[in-house]
């Protein structure tokens, strides 16, 4: 119980540190929320002293830091800049399409990764190993960006079989449907993820195939499903804390995915407030964001405490 409650404390200063960081960067960047105005011949200057007095842009960085982060403790994630209506709001609204996005993601990836990356480390060296190992490392290398495009081309354009963007179609909404839509931007995102979690599991499943406890259940005869069976259980306690690690990088790394299919989740949200330069969404973005990677970090962490006695203080 101390471990644990030691582990949670050391989160709290590390979020703020990430609070911090991400709040002088984004004031730090080039142009600001009133940009937007600036290309408006009607806006006078007397116009935007008072927008940036009524949003709080004239007092000092700390003061503008301090009173965002007692609002966003307590829940008060502050009002858009570009349309004034409450984040909190704004990001409801654009969630459940980015879980939805990332729990299908996150379900294909481990339907490709445990029996590829089984196979691959049962037969180590074999021309299957090697084709495996290939389409990993392809997997690994494309651009989302492109190979999104690229499905678009084939599977939309090309073959007309699914819709290339948006998450249901103008005139339809059921089930069928939202399924279409879904296929093609999961598909990306989990290609990517099983790649590379398909080398992990290779690598794992095959240093617990090597290790001396697997040679003596061999020697004793037991049957060769059985130790491949007790291998993959010892490699998954390993594999299980990287998924949940990606789990949440992958709400956060959904944003170029999204943007290519235009779904309209957290990722298209992220994107427009950084285009309009949007302060109090890109903080609540990025701390939401970060506050999740922490948090699983944490939950992982301590799972593997719980589960392996090796790891215990």
């Amino acid at each position: 119980m101390t471990a644990t409650l030691r582990r949670i404390l050391q989160a709290v200063p590390l979020l703020l540190l990430i609070s911090i960081l991400v709040f002088a960067l984004i004031h730090l960047a080039p142009g600001g929320p009133l940009a937007i105005y600036l290309e408006n011949p009607n806006v006078t200057p007397a116009d935007l002293e008072r927008l940036r007095r009524s949003l709080g842009l004239d007092r000092p960085l700390p003061v503008q830091y301090l009173s965002w982060l007692a609002g966003f403790v307590t829940g008060d994630w502050g009002f858009s800049f570009s349309d004034g209506r409450p984040v909190m709001t704004r990001i409801l609204e654009r969630l459940p399409a980015t879980l939805e996005l990332v729990t299908a993601s996150l379900v294909v990836a481990l339907l490709i990764t445990l029996p590829t990356g089984v196979i691959a480390a049962v037969r180590r060296r074999s021309a299957v190993d090697r084709a495996i190992v290939t389409l990993t490392v392809a997997g690994i290398s494309l651009p989302a960006f492109w190979f999104g495009l690229l499905l678009q081309l084939v599977f939309a354009v090309w073959l007309g079989w699914l819709p290339s963007s948006g998450r249901t179609s103008l005139l339809s909404s059921g089930f069928g449907d939202r399924l279409q839509h879904l296929v093609l931007p999961a598909t990306v995102l989990a290609l990517l993820h099983a790649a590379a979690w398909t080398r992990y599991l290779r690598s794992a499943m095959g240093q617990v195939l090597s290790q001396r406890f697997v040679l003596a259940a061999r020697g004793r005869g037991l049957p060769e499903r059985r130790v491949r069976y007790h291998a993959l259980r010892n490699a998954l306690l390993p594999f299980a804390t990287v998924v949940l690690l990606d789990a949440a990088i992958m709400v956060s790394g959904a944003v170029v995915t999204e943007s290519v299919f235009a779904w309209p989740g957290l990722g298209g949200l992220f994107t427009e407030a950084l285009a309009r330069r949007d302060y109090t969404v890109l903080m609540a973005f990025l701390m939401l964001s970060s506050t999740a990677v922490v948090v699983l970090n944490l939950v992982a962490d301590l799972s593997y405490r719980l589960l392996d006695p090796r790891v215990r203080s």
